[in-house]
Formats: C-alpha cells, sequence, structure tokens
C-alpha cells in the first residue's frame, strides 16, 4: 500500500495517465452490493488496469477500485445508525474510492474528510461523491505520521491487514483518542486487529469483490490503551 514514488527525473520522461478521465471512461458506475443507496465507479474485466499499470510507472495494487469487507460493513453500519455521525466531523482514513466517506456524509456528517496516499483513489473518491450528491474533502497523503485531525470521530475499513501498517494506524489512532477523537473500525476479523481494545458494535454478511460467497465483517469501537 505504501510505496516509493519514482523521482522527478522519470516523471518528466513519461506522460502519466490522467486519473479521472480514465476511471470516467472505464469504470462503469453501479450499486454498492448490499448498499443500494450508494454507487460507485467500480473495475469490470474490460477496465484495463494491466494496461494503465503499463502506462504509469506511478502504479500500485489498485485496491481503490473494488470493495473490501471492511468498509462494506463500516458504510452499511453508518447509514442504518445515522446517529453515530450526524452533526459531526468525520475522517475517512485510508479512504479509497470513498465508499465510507460517502456513507458518513449521506448520514448526516457536518464535514467529511477522506484521506488516501494514492491519487487514483483520491481521483476515484471526487468522482464517487459528485456522483452520490455529496461534498467531501479530499486529503491526498499518509496521515499516520501526524498530528490528530481537527475532527470527532475517525473511521477506518479495512486497514489491519498487515502487522506493520496496523501498528502504525494504531500509533495514530491511539494519538486520536488522547485528543478525544472517537474511532471505528470496519474489518472482517483480521489477524493484526488490536481485538483486546475493540468493542464489537454489528456484524453483517457482505459481498466483497472476487469472493463468489458473503464473508463476516464487524464493526468496532476502538477502546484507549
Amino acid at each position: 500500500m505504501f510505496r516509493r514514488k519514482p523521482s522527478f527525473s522519470i516523471r518528466q520522461q513519461v506522460s502519466l495517465p490522467d486519473p479521472t478521465a480514465f476511471i470516467r471512461a472505464n469504470f462503469p458506475l453501479v450499486p454498492v452490493p448490499g448498499i443500494p443507496e450508494i454507487t460507485l465507479h467500480k473495475a469490470a474485466p474490460s477496465s484495463g488496469l494491466a494496461t494503465l499499470a503499463a502506462q504509469d510507472p506511478d502504479f500500485a495494487s489498485p485496491y481503490w477500485a473494488y470493495h473490501w469487507a471492511g468498509g462494506l460493513a463500516l458504510a452499511r453500519f453508518i447509514l442504518d445508525h445515522p446517529d453515530r455521525v450526524a452533526g459531526l466531523r468525520v475522517l475517512d482514513l485510508g479512504c479509497g474510492a470513498g465508499l465510507v466517506a460517502i456513507a458518513a456524509a449521506k448520514a448526516g456528517a457536518a464535514g467529511v474528510i477522506a484521506a488516501d496516499i494514492d491519487r487514483y483513489a483520491i481521483a476515484a473518491l471526487r468522482l464517487n461523491a459528485a456522483c452520490n450528491g455529496v461534498s467531501v474533502t479530499a486529503a491526498e497523503g499518509d496521515l499516520t505520521f501526524g498530528d490528530p485531525p481537527p475532527v470527532d470521530l475517525i473511521l477506518v475499513g479495512d486497514l489491519f491487514y498487515a502487522p506493520d501498517l496496523a501498528g502504525r494506524v494504531t500509533a495514530f489512532l491511539d494519538r486520536c483518542l488522547t485528543a478525544g477523537i472517537a474511532v471505528l473500525i470496519g474489518d472482517p476479523w483480521r489477524a493484526p486487529l488490536p481485538t483486546a481494545r475493540l468493542t464489537l458494535l454489528a456484524e453483517y454478511k457482505v459481498a466483497e469483490t472476487g469472493h463468489a460467497a458473503t464473508k463476516a465483517s464487524a464493526v468496532f469501537a476502538l477502546m484507549p490503551a
């Protein structure tokens, strides 16, 4: 997920594809499985991701192009329980294509920031927010090294898939909890989760991209250490 970017000289020599134009042209806009209130641009077999990867030396794994279990559960929970976000300033950390951020905006959040390190994710987020008629502020970059943001609630979907990333995310979230910011996590019970500090709020059967059957995914509140 985190990678070293190419040098400026390489960028000068390569004409990079425009992420917004590519996604708009090649990713159909379809309802999210189990969340018909939201439609997203989603990768299809004909979307040409392999071609895009060959054209762009900065291209990384296109996680933003698919539906993931944690985000699906977290978005469904927010829409089912709008009181959890209504009137609050919200950050969607590692937003991907913006599913959770869009759900928060639809549920009545006072303001939504969506952060990701990938320029394609940011482009998809902006397109998807516009298609769903909501306002979301995009923030490109890794926020986990910084200070707590000026928000009331942080939403985290699918960021506990690797121990090193999980450790860095948890350290950031601990700083946020100390600053009085609440944290909700969506995840399908991956091993790096800090389970001893999680309060289970809900479980859902979700249709993650690439899986024929539904799988269990959960929403948790993170408690202080």
